[in-house]
């Protein structure tokens, strides 16, 4: 996945709230759209973008899909950010 998918999906507010929500723990779309003061359709496609951004992943129980983040990505950003600030990320990490 690009940089730049990752950042323009994080670029939008709601996307941004999405993944704040998910740092919970997984939530079906409709847990998801009720938070929220759009449609449905709108939230579908903010998931969507967060998807194809590898941002988060879905998993489809019957007839409800959950979505959960995926933090492998959010790190990659991390490590991107904090080394261009010229910090050692993975040294703290440890």
């Amino acid at each position: 996945m690009s940089l730049q998918t990752t950042m323009k999906a994080l670029s939008d507010p709601i996307r941004r709230d999405i993944l704040d929500l998910l740092k919970g723990g997984r939530l079906s779309a409709g847990a998801i759209t009720e938070r929220f003061p759009v449609t449905g359709a709108a939230i579908s496609r903010h998931l969507s973008v967060l998807k194809e951004a590898d941002l988060i992943r879905d998993t489809r129980e019957g007839k409800f899909i959950y979505y959960e983040l995926n933090a492998s990505v959010l790190e990659e950003i991390l490590l991107w950010i904090t080394e261009l600030k010229g910090e050692n990320y993975r040294a703290e990490k440890e």
